[in-house]
């Protein structure tokens, strides 16, 4: 489990001189002095998040503890956020769906759920990124929450896993404030019904909406109800339902840090995700290869430019 990371007044004021003039793609949020939470040097203004760009697709450049304190930040700034948890399973259907690449590329946030977008965005220069697990992310901000009083609305998971969840972690986490739940129909919902359960998340009034639709059907729901779900955030974990409401086994430590999860996901559940992972794996592997070598080869070459050009004439004072 990853320890305690609340996001002190020197983590906010890191996060915001972290910007880099080589960002792939500059999301602002709007930051006043007041909001910094106790951090008297952090300036008044605008965070830009760091993006690496992944096949196409931008994943935020950023540590655990940055995350932790940017969902904090849009918590307060009670504007409507959403957060993508993605892996390499997102960014290769977002290869084939422009409209998936483009809710990813548009989100507040895309965390680097797996070690091989973690290891991709340190090969792209980006060398202080973390990986950010939907799991250890739920964990990390639902220990915070009686604290700073943030309110929970869990949405997804087959029936009967989002009232699980909300009994564990109440359970586990005293004063946890669990505004309501809901596990839709797999099916796709009616306009009535899809009404119906936007008025039951803003009538909780939740700071933060767990998604638990798996990809890419929880990054299409959020982009789609951006603006009528009244919660400051939205943030998709996929099996983080599963896992923390204990239905579903997580692949051990030792697995994770190797980037082996899928491995123990698939030996889990062959029959659901063998066609998945035989496609993705392969070709994730081969795409990253391919572009890696294509900025290797392309710096080699801007490299022998720079050393080929002539060096300017001595100055001759007139």
């Amino acid at each position: 489990m990853t320890d305690d990371l609340t996001p002190s007044g020197a983590d906010l004021n890191r996060w915001a001189r972290s910007v880099r003039p080589e960002t792939h793609r500059r999301h602002a949020v709007e930051v006043t002095g007041a909001e910094a939470a106790g951090a008297s040097s952090a300036p008044a203004g605008r965070w830009e998040m760091p993006r690496a760009k992944v096949l196409g697709l931008g994943v935020s450049a950023i540590t655990f503890a940055d995350a932790i304190a940017a969902i904090d930040a849009f918590v307060r700034l009670r504007t409507p956020h959403y957060v993508c948890i993605t892996g390499a399973h997102g960014v290769i259907e977002s290869r084939s769906d422009p409209h998936l690449l483009a809710i990813h590329n548009a989100a507040d946030l895309v965390t680097p759920d797996g070690m091989p977008l973690v290891w991709m965005s340190r090969l792209l220069g980006h060398t202080a990124t973390e990986r950010v697990y939907g799991p250890d992310l739920m964990r990390a901000i639902t220990r915070l929450s009686p604290a700073r009083g943030y309110r929970h609305f869990y949405y997804g998971g087959a029936p009967g896993v989002a009232d699980a969840l909300s009994a564990r972690l109440r359970d586990a986490h005293p004063g946890l404030s669990v505004v309501g739940t809901c596990c839709p129909p797999f099916r796709s919902l009616s306009r009535e019904e899809d009404e119906a359960v936007v008025a039951q998340i803003n009538a909780a009034r939740p700071d933060i909406v767990w998604v638990g639709l798996s990809t890419p059907k929880q990054e299409n729901w959020m982009a789609s109800h951006l603006g009528r779900i009244d919660a400051p955030v939205m943030i998709g974990v996929g099996a983080a339902f599963d896992f923390l409401a204990g239905t579903k086994r997580q692949a051990p430590v030792w697995m994770q840090k190797r980037g082996l999860e899928w491995l123990f996901r698939l030996v889990s559940e062959p029959r659901r995700l063998f066609a998945r992972y035989m496609k993705i794996v392969p070709l994730f592997l081969l795409l990253a290869a391919g572009q890696l070598l294509k900025t290797w080869l392309a710096s080699r070459i801007r490299g022998g430019a720079a050393s080929t050009m002539p060096a300017p004439p001595p100055h001759r004072p007139g």
